[in-house]
């Protein structure tokens, strides 16, 4: 073999080029396994234009001491079928597509045949026409193989092509199989006493989505959301929305259409996100908790995955716009709209329950990130009002009762520190105002406050684990002109704590195993109330 190659370089650089262009021609197309088709080639030229050049020297990335120097010169300056990129560079180490072969094969044949044509010098003797001649048998086996393995590549891509599911979309999806269990004392009864033990069964549930990605610019994300799901919330046997989990809820595993919005770019530093259903600002934007943030694979319970502050409108319909997103600062405004879809009095985009959020983001390093947010949030009467869906006591998420329509004025601070690549903490606090501007209640106001903080130690026992420890206190009704018919009180009597620790073990990249326990001190705010205790076991899969 080494002969072989060895005579490679006793012809003439013609001779070398055309095998040269060849050689790399059948590599590029095994490595890249793809056809180029005309409108990637239209492209191609658009951005790499190729201009002949008369000295080797115009090359400004060739130099004299490279091993192809002498080759290039001779090409370039005898025979003149060498061309470069606008730049001035060659670009001889980049992989050769079999388009760029044809060219540059096609300018030196017609070179040669110009220079036979006119006989102006003896540049091509027969004698390296045999040389070529006894190159091309004696590698005819290679070539022949390589020749087989492209049109193996190119049936094979024709297949995919023909197959596949779609050029633009992309389906990522996500199963949870899910072990829980209540315990405690007494069922706790909000505003009263405990009239009843706790009987809770244990329960085995699931929840799979299935999303399709669509993209069609290269930086946009149409997104539509498959969901299915049977997990009950354990609420109806506690007697508390505190003891929910972060992926309850149940359609009894029909098969709906739950979110779709799409996202793009107005500008490099507009991102624009559209929500037509299912708009959640807690997946718009940053919410400072990014171990514990995933319903699948963050925190076990509904409140220790981020503030409720970002629950706020969810489920609507709406629009959220961030400017300078990768930036050190950034500032985010929303609108969503729960009931935009409903032409009826007290409804649609603008006239029914609606949410205007902002968010301004400090993300100076990764060591430090802070958020400051608000949200102004109106719910009507056509349904029982929930301040903070469903995380707090019962007293904080309806303060006037069902049926009246409520404005709140919510105020938020969350941020995250890095200690380390595995040490982080992250936290959160917020204040909310509500009032009561129809109903039996009106003219009445809550205050209520809420607080956490989280603890990871990623890495722990493993790489990809990460051991949590989340604590704080849910939505409590502080003060206000409202009364608690219920405990005779205008405020929660008492103070719930939120305690959580969970393992979340990576079996693998698309398995996780999150055991934990979740322990509610005083539920509803009410010390009469004995401590709950949740165990869960939740396996994801992603696929």
């Amino acid at each position: 073999m080494t002969n072989r190659f060895w005579n490679l370089f006793k012809v003439s650089p013609v001779v070398l080029a055309a095998a040269f262009f060849a050689a790399n021609s059948a590599v590029a197309a095994e490595v890249n396994e793809q056809v180029t088709n005309v409108a990637q080639l239209s492209e191609a030229q658009e951005s790499n234009d190729m201009s002949q050049v008369t000295s080797v020297s115009q090359f400004s990335d060739v130099q004299p001491t490279d091993w192809a120097f002498q080759a290039l010169q001779s090409l370039v300056e005898r025979y003149g079928c060498i061309a470069g990129y606008p730049n001035s560079t060659y670009r001889g180490n980049r992989a050769l597509t079999r388009y760029e072969f044809a060219a540059g094969l096609n300018a030196c044949l017609d070179r040669v045949n110009e220079l036979i044509a006119t006989a102006t010098a003896d540049l091509v003797s027969k004698q390296d026409l045999a040389t070529l001649q006894r190159l091309q048998e004696e590698f005819s086996a290679e070539l022949a193989t390589l020749r087989g393995r492209v049109d193996g590549l190119e049936a094979r891509t024709s297949e995919l092509e023909a197959n596949q599911f779609s050029t633009t979309t992309k389906l990522v999806g996500e199963a949870i199989f899910a072990v829980s269990d209540v315990f405690g004392d007494n069922r706790a009864v909000p505003g009263g006493t405990p009239t009843q033990d706790l009987d809770s069964n244990t329960t085995f549930s699931d929840r799979v989505r299935l999303n399709l990605f669509s993209s069609f610019t290269g930086k946009d994300q149409l997104q539509i959301r498959l969901n299915a799901n049977n997990t009950i919330s354990n609420a109806a046997v506690s007697g508390t929305n505190m003891t929910r989990l972060a992926f309850d809820g149940s359609n009894n595993n029909s098969v709906v259409i739950d979110k779709i919005n799409y996202a793009f770019n107005l500008t490099d530093a507009v991102r624009v996100k559209v929500d037509a259903s299912g708009g959640e600002f807690y997946e718009n934007v940053n919410t400072f908790n990014p171990d514990f943030a995933s319903s699948a694979r963050g925190a076990l319970s509904r409140y220790g995955r981020f503030s409720p502050i970002y629950r706020q409108g969810q489920g609507g319909a709406g629009l959220t716009v961030t400017f300078n997103p990768t930036g050190p600062i950034s500032l985010s405004g929303g609108y969503l709209a729960r009931t935009a879809n409903d032409p009826t009095v007290n409804n649609g985009l603008l006239n029914g329950d609606n949410t205007i959020f902002g968010q301004l983001s400090f993300q100076p390093s990764k060591v430090f990130n802070i958020g400051l947010t608000y949200a102004r949030t109106y719910q009507g009467d056509a349904i029982a009002n929930s301040l903070f869906q469903g995380t707090g006591s019962t007293f904080a998420n309806n303060p006037f009762g069902a049926n009246t329509r409520t404005e709140s004025n919510n105020y938020g601070v969350e941020a995250t520190f890095q200690f380390g690549p595995k040490l982080a903490l992250s936290g959160w606090g917020g204040y909310t105002t509500a009032d009561a501007v129809a109903g039996a209640n009106v003219g009445t106001d809550a205050d209520i406050w809420y607080w956490a903080g989280a603890l990871a130690l990623r890495d722990f026992g493993g790489k990809g684990n990460v051991l949590g420890v989340i604590f704080g206190q849910p939505p409590k009704v502080t003060g206000g002109s409202i009364k608690n018919v219920a405990a005779n009180t205008n405020l929660d009597d008492d103070r719930s704590y939120h305690l959580e620790g969970l393992y979340k073990f990576k079996v693998s990249d698309n398995i996780q195993v999150t055991p934990g326990l979740l322990v509610i001190f005083n539920p509803e705010h009410n010390d009469a109330n004995d401590t709950e205790y949740v165990g869960t076991l939740r396996t994801t899969f992603t696929f």
